[in-house]
């Protein structure tokens, strides 16, 4: 899979590095220490020094790139995969790296990046584009909701990432809708919920046809 895809790869880890050129570039600008994390009001709570916000962010996005590529290629089940959900996979990691780095540098530079209506309008987007695909997912190893009775069970497997699909596009809505208002928050309140709901159901559905 990584053979066939080598020059996506490429371009897409290349994407993911961007951020670095564009940091040195802009260097002389930037303060030694730079704002990295934010609270749930929006305003800075954790800094980086400007060697790690610049070159060490983009390196671990780049390192779980790589790292998501190659489980997902030699996946027992990568046939299963399809090229619209690999593309996805592909995609996640440099686009987090463009919206994050752009966050940070804006922050570095003196502008207001606006970071309580930026994470959970990208994070919403990002939800609802995987809820659309989810439905669409095949049984593996990597992708998808990986339950013992998901990955036991095919039934299981659909009825669960179809549900899970109509639950994540909700949430995205949800958080696209919370940007506007700055509730930083429901970010974490929303992921929780879209990660449990789906894996309840899962459950319920294993242990009714377990019984049967």
């Amino acid at each position: 899979m990584i053979k066939q895809n080598k020059w996506k790869l490429l371009i897409t880890s290349a994407i993911t590095l961007l951020p670095i050129l564009i940091g040195i570039i802009l260097w002389d600008k930037m303060p030694d220490t730079i704002a990295t994390h934010w609270g749930f009001d929006g305003k800075a709570d954790g800094f980086s020094s400007k060697w790690f916000a610049v070159l060490g962010i983009p390196a671990f996005l780049l390192a779980i790139h790589w790292i998501c590529i190659f489980a997902t290629s030699t996946d027992p089940k990568h046939k299963n995969i399809s090229p619209k959900i690999l593309g996805l996979i592909l995609w996640i990691c440099p686009m987090i790296s463009l919206v994050m780095q752009t966050g940070i540098y804006a922050q570095a530079l003196g502008l207001d990046p606006k970071i309580e209506f930026i994470t959970p309008l990208m994070v919403g987007i990002m939800f609802i584009v995987i809820g659309n695909y989810l439905p669409k997912c095949k049984q593996s190893y990597t992708v998808g909701i990986k339950l013992l009775w998901t990955l036991q069970d095919e039934d299981n497997w659909q009825k669960t990432h179809r549900l899970a699909g109509f639950v994540w596009v909700i949430s995205g809505i949800l958080m696209v809708c919370s940007a506007f208002f700055q509730w930083l928050w429901i970010i974490f309140v929303v992921m929780i919920l879209a990660t449990l709901i789906p894996v309840i159901y899962s459950y319920l559905y294993y242990r009714k046809h377990q019984v049967k």
